[in-house]
């Protein structure tokens, strides 16, 4: 049967605030948009994100773009990159205004203006007194701008695969992406898509964890993809640990629960954060809140029957401040725990929950990589955005609120800049037949059960190693021996069986897919936190608890061909104002 072919001007992997975003701006001027997505595009994990997005509007609290790049360097710990960090924060303003344009129900304020709630690590007058500056719709914020864009999107004829799986980008020998091969969920067909320009929009890799907040979607496949495709992937030692997932189901308890008033208590009672951050207390950031808890626990001053998590109190606020601000969070309580924070506190512990690294850009999205020559060169025709994306605005911690900032704005900007690339490239390039086939082999080698391991047995064994050797702590000999448990995984994926003989579903071909891609992506994050020598913003490390400027800040890039580490430098100097030289990070 010969191989389904389809054309476009842009081709988006991945159907979450960066895609969407991205192809609005491109539908919106009359291109042809293809949209890719694993699940239908309102479950895309945008759709979880609770508390907010960060812009400096000034509605509730005096604020400042400037004072928001100020909290989101340091919150980088000084990794972040200053130029697009200050256009971030720029951009922020203007993006949200746009999304309540788009049709976004912010909640509001009794003069109208949009509510803005206090969220980690934020300041006024550069690390001042806290700040307001989440912009949120009640804790069902991704809800509603997910929705939002999808319904605009509609709107705009954006043509949407839905339940289709991205295998590989076709690239030609120039380097340059063609498009991608992507399968049908339901009928197992494979198609190719043939697009002048491609966005890989496809989120995050928590499942890399065995406990997570993020969804069974996000298995790093637009980062494998590029991986394998000769880009490497940027600063993946940096994975947060939420620290408010549910204790031992790793659901999220946003983090506008402490922006509300919540705060936590140990096993004794005692609000142990005014010993970690005796300013900020419990609006540290995220990463200093993670190891203040796992510290707790392992002095032994948990919570619970097992001491193995601490508490969140919300009862205090009341049940009207609860049911107005935190429904999402009420409901999630009564229906996981059988209780209610309106008079019961909610036992909680870090849970892996974002990635800060992922597939190196520029802030106009376009996917930089180092040529022959070691100097970063564009790749032609590959745009990235959102969280499998790294145009560093996180650097080794993201706060709280810039997430959905970071797939908005840089979503925005990649669709913006893939306009301009278009016009000066109206034609595809030729296909590469060769790439074509490599993708489709790809493909045929799960045609067959195989005798080997099965692969949910693989998987579970995959995310207990990365879960035991590359957690919220980590020393040199415990991660070594992860790097090479991993490395045997991985080697034995080629044997794997998709499910028992007496049973077969197509979705089978997709898990291993599955597999392959959490496999080499686990092995960047686990080697790269290996080669780094220190403790910066989420890596933690016991046998180099300082921070090291000196030898350290720099990004790591990890390269598939040969499991290789390198590195380049950060940017330290912004587009338009003084730079912020690193110093000690306190809260």
């Amino acid at each position: 049967m010969a191989l389904a072919r389809r054309r476009f001007d842009c081709l988006i992997l991945g159907a979450g605030g960066a895609g969407l975003n991205a192809a609005l701006r491109l539908s919106n001027a009359d291109l042809r948009v293809a949209v890719v997505s694993k699940v239908f595009p309102t479950r895309s994990h945008t759709v979880a994100a609770q508390g907010g997005v960060n812009a400096a509007l000034a509605n509730v609290l005096p604020d400042s773009w400037h004072w928001h790049m100020f909290d989101t360097v340091k919150g980088s710990d000084y990794l972040g990159d200053q130029d697009a960090i200050e256009f971030m924060c720029r951009e922020a303003i203007p993006t949200v205004y746009e999304l309540e344009h788009d049709g976004v129900p912010f909640s509001r304020l009794d003069n109208g203006k949009i509510y803005q709630r206090a969220f980690g690590g934020q300041s006024q007058n550069f690390g001042g007194a806290q700040a307001a500056r989440t912009c949120a719709a009640a804790d069902r914020t991704g809800h509603a701008i997910l929705h939002t864009l999808f319904q605009q999107n509609i709107r705009a004829k954006t043509h949407f695969f839905d339940e289709f799986f991205a295998v590989d980008l076709i690239r030609d020998d120039e380097g340059a992406i063609l498009g991608a091969l992507v399968l049908e969920i339901e009928t197992g067909e494979p198609v190719l898509i043939e697009a002048k320009t491609t966005l890989i929009a496809t989120g995050g890799c928590g499942q890399i964890f065995r406990t997570t907040s993020n969804a069974h979607i996000n298995t790093g496949d637009g980062m494998a993809m590029a991986l394998r495709a000769g880009v490497p992937l940027e600063d993946m030692e940096f994975f947060q640990f939420h620290p408010t997932g549910v204790a031992g189901k790793g659901m999220l308890i946003t983090e506008g629960c402490r922006g509300e008033g919540g705060f936590l208590v140990n096993g004794a009672g005692e609000r142990f954060m005014e010993r970690y951050a005796p300013n900020a207390k419990d609006l540290a950031s995220r990463d200093v809140v993670s190891r203040a808890i796992a510290t707790e626990v392992r002095e032994g001053r948990g919570a619970g029957p097992d001491k193995d998590y601490v508490l969140l109190k919300l009862s205090h606020l009341g049940a009207d401040i609860i049911g107005k601000r935190l429904p999402g969070i009420r409901e999630t309580c009564k229906t996981f725990l059988h209780i209610d924070p309106v008079d019961t506190p909610i036992p909680v512990f870090p849970t892996a929950h974002y990635v800060m690294g992922g597939i190196p850009t520029d802030r106009f999205g376009r996917v930089v990589a180092p040529s022959g020559t070691g100097a970063e060169e564009v790749v032609p025709g590959l745009y990235a955005a959102g969280e499998c994306a790294c145009v560093s605005v996180h650097g080794a911690n993201r706060l709280g609120g810039n997430s959905l900032l970071d797939i908005l704005v840089f979503g925005r900007a990649a669709g913006q800049d893939i306009i301009q690339f278009l016009k000066e490239h109206p034609h595809h390039r030729p296909m590469n037949e060769a790439s074509v086939d490599q993708a489709v082999a790809r493909l045929d080698r799960w045609d067959r059960k195989g005798d080997g391991p099965r692969v949910k047995d693989l998987r579970a064994e995959l995310t207990k190693v990365m879960e035991d050797h590359c957690g919220v702590y980590r020393v040199e000999d415990v991660m070594a021996e992860g790097v090479e448990r991993v490395r045997a995984i991985r080697a034995r994926i080629g044997e794997a069986r998709l499910t028992d003989h007496s049973r077969t579903f197509n979705t089978a071909r997709i898990e291993a897919l599955e597999l392959d891609n959490l496999a080499d992506v686990a092995l960047a994050t686990i080697a790269s936190a290996l080669h780094r020598q220190e403790s910066r913003g989420a890596h933690s490390r016991v046998d180099y608890p300082d921070r090291d400027d000196r030898n350290w800040l720099k990004h790591t890039l990890y390269q598939l061909d040969g499991d290789r580490v390198d590195y380049k430098p950060v940017r330290t100097k912004p587009l338009t104002v003084e730079s912020f030289p690193p110093k000690e990070r306190v809260y």
